[in-house]
This record gives structure tokens, sequence and C-alpha cells, in this order.
């Protein structure tokens, strides 16, 4: 089969989880604002406020529910990002700066153009650490308006969307990392880096074991916890240090391959439903064989996709987007208006007006059948922020209520505004000249 071709269908499968992962992330979404404004409004946030852990005298992890979802399965989703990201970097559309550019590029114009909006309207100290908001793309909801496009826009721009969210998701890391994190225990986090190391070091040896990423990881991850870093991060901080390379070469595996199943022929002397002893003997060599060639960093992508897609997001969304709309506290509506323009006119015109100008200085080569509308429409998909967008939220404005509910309703409306208008625009019929 033609690498090409076969990296091809990889990426298809890919866009149609995080596509359906979408659909659920949307019927999420309403679940949550019908719930939260239904006569059982009180039992919503009853849940999610709910404590559940445990205290010993010297140790405590005593949580809300809705801090085991933000703080712990966010964990599992960061992790995945980071897996995404070391992938792209080493083999994928970011591991040259060739490839690199185009979505490197509108990354950047995605994320310091929002933010410039943001800090340039906002007239309220108190809102100011908001300004990470609007910085975010949710990979899934625009995702899933392209694949309803269909064969409306090409697989290049969905190959452009997916490294341009993997850069921003890089951009927010980041920025959760040195300005979203509280007051730091030097001690603990010193701690969880030389566990990490240690885990590097298992990496670089070519030692791998998923027991250890994970029994470490927990612990880590209680670390960065404890230390007052996000916890989140350790997600990404462990999952660059699974390995990408197989621990055999394709044409070792393929004699071993050959060698077992000429084995098992010879072993089938009848036709009884059950395996000979020498057949399940090979059955298990393969099965080793097969666990030694696969990549270990995409075996555990594989894993995961499915079960942040369909259950972590859909969850996290649930937990975080009941904003109640009948409430009779007065919304921040400066702040409201600030995160939708940063969503919609800050994506859109950042992403656009940098990679025109790149391009015009040729610092960049667009695929030929992306045009500019396919740009302008997909720079509007990208002010779709509504999962990384939220999460910010939730640490901009953790001991402020008010202002975290203003944000998400900003959220909410600048999502759909982007989501309405981008999908207009790259459904709108091209005429001869594209």
């Amino acid at each position: 089969m033609d690498k090409n071709l076969f990296s091809k269908t990889l990426f298809q499968k890919f866009v149609k989880i995080e596509g359906f992962g979408g659909i659920l992330l949307l019927l999420a979404t309403l679940l949550a604002l019908l719930w939260a404004n239904s006569s059982l409004g009180d039992s919503y946030s009853d849940l999610w406020n709910y404590k559940i852990g445990f205290k010993t005298e010297g140790f405590e992890l005593y949580k809300p529910l809705i801090l085991w979802v933000n703080d712990g399965f966010m964990t599992i989703f960061f992790f995945l990002i980071g897996l995404e990201i070391k992938r792209e970097v080493s083999i994928g559309e970011l591991n040259s700066l060739k490839k690199m550019a185009f979505p490197l590029f509108g990354a950047l114009g995605g994320m310091v153009v929002p933010v410039a909006f943001f800090l340039i309207l906002n007239q309220n100290p108190e809102t100011l650490k908001g300004w990470g908001i609007p910085m975010a793309t949710d990979i899934a909801f625009s995702l899933a308006i392209l694949n309803v496009l269909g064969k409306k826009v090409p697989l290049s721009l969905k190959i452009f969307l997916t490294a341009f969210a993997i850069v921003d998701d890089l951009g927010a890391v980041v920025v959760i990392a040195f300005f979203y994190s509280g007051t730091v225990n030097l001690t603990m986090l010193i701690i969880a880096l030389i566990l990490l190391v240690f885990i590097y070091i298992l990496s670089y040896k070519q030692y791998y074991s998923k027991f250890i990423l994970i029994s470490f990881g927990l612990v880590i991850w209680i670390l960065f916890l404890k230390s007052g870093i996000h916890p989140t991060l350790a997600g990404v901080l462990l999952a660059f240090s699974v390995p990408i390379r197989q621990k055999i070469n394709t044409p070792e595996f393929i004699e071993n391959l050959v060698a077992i199943t000429s084995t098992i022929k010879m072993s089938a002397i009848s036709k009884k439903p059950i395996l000979s002893k020498e057949q399940i003997q090979e059955i298990d060599d393969l099965q080793d064989w097969t666990s030694r060639y696969q990549s270990p960093l995409q075996h555990m992508e594989h894993s995961l996709h499915g079960w942040v897609a369909y259950l972590i997001i859909p969850i996290f969304a649930l937990a975080n987007a009941g904003v109640n709309l009948t409430s009779e506290v007065a919304l921040d509506t400066q702040l409201v208006i600030n995160i939708i323009l940063g969503l919609v006119l800050g994506k859109s015109i950042g992403i656009t007006a940098i990679i025109l100008f790149v391009k015009k200085i040729k610092l960049i080569n667009i695929p030929k059948d992306i045009t500019l509308r396919h740009i302008i429409g997909t720079s509007f998909l990208a002010g779709i922020g509504f999962t990384m967008a939220i999460f910010v939220s939730n640490l901009a404005f953790e001991s402020d209520p008010l202002y975290n509910l203003s944000a998400k309703m900003g959220i909410l409306i600048g999502s759909v505004i982007a989501a309405i208008i981008g999908y207009l625009i790259l459904r709108i019929k091209p005429n001869s000249a594209g």
C-alpha cells in the first residue's frame, strides 16, 4: 500500500472519531444547559459540587466532583494532547519547518490577535486574568463541522485544522503552566520532576512499561496537584516519555510472522474447533511479537482517542457547560462581549491576516486545493473555543463565580456564532475562479 495513502486513511479515521466526538460534545452541552435551567437545576449544581475522596491525619484528597473531572479526567485529555504533539513533531505534519510553517503561523495569529482584542477591550482589572480564554480552539467541534461539509472541503484543509489545533493546544499548555498555576511548593515539584526524569531515562534506554507509567504517573499527578502546578500538565509531560519507535523493525517482525504462520500450519493436523498446544504457543508468541512491533505511542494514542472523544470530553461538557440562563445574578456584559469578539473576530482576523502576510513574503506554501475561502472559513471555525476555553475560564475565575459564569456565556455564544459563520462560508459553492 502507498505510504501516503496509508497515512491519509489513518488520518481519515482520526477525523471520524473527532467528528462524532464533536456531536456527543454538542449533545452533552445541550443536556447541561437544559438540566441547569430546568426545575432540576439545583440537582445539577448539587451533583457537581458533591465532595468525594479521602482524608487522613497527614494527607487529604477530598474534592468536589467537578474538580475530579477538571483536574483528573482532563489529565487524560492532556496526556492525549501530549501524545499528539510528540507524534506530529516527530513524524507527522509538524516534523519539519516546511510542514510546520503553515499551521504554525496560523496558530500564532489565532492566539496573539484574540488576546490583543481582549486586552484592548477589557476595562475591568478584575477580569484581566481572563485574557487566555479566547486563544483556544476546540478540535472536536471544528472537525465535526468539517465532517458535516463532506466533500465540500478538501482533506488537506482538515489536516491543516488538526495541525493548527495541536499547535494551539501546545500554546494553551504553555500559558496554563506559566500564568494559571498557583503558588508553587518547590519541594513537591522537584520530587515530581525527578520521577519524570527517571521515566524519561527508561524511555531513552528503550524500556517501556505501562505499569510503571501508570504507577509513577499517579504519584506525579498528586505531586503536581499538591505543588500548585495544575495537575493536567503532568499528563502532557508524561506523554512525552512514551516511546514512538518499536522495539523491533519491520523485516524482523515479518521474518518471525512467517515462521509462526508456518508452524501453525504444520500443527493444524485436525479440524477440531480447539487449538493444539503448539498453536496456542505460537499465537502467544505472535501476540508478544506484535506488542513489540507496535509503536507504544501510536498504540496508546489509538486506545485513548475513543475514550477521550466519546466519554471524557462529553463528561467535561456536562459538568461545565451548565450556565444558568435564568439566574437573577446579572452577568458581566462587557466580559461576555470581549470574549465573543475575541473568539469570532480575533481568531478570524488573526489567522487569515498572518497567513496572507507570510504567504506574500513567501515564508509558507499553501496546498493548491486550499483557497482563500477555505482559509477564511476555517479561521472562523477556529473561533469555536469550547473545551479548552472553558478549562482556562475555570482556572482564571476559580474564585469569581460571576466572572466564570459570564466567561462561559461568552464562550458559548462566541463559539456558536463562529461555527455558523465558518460553516456558511465553507458550504458556499465556489465559482469557476475558486
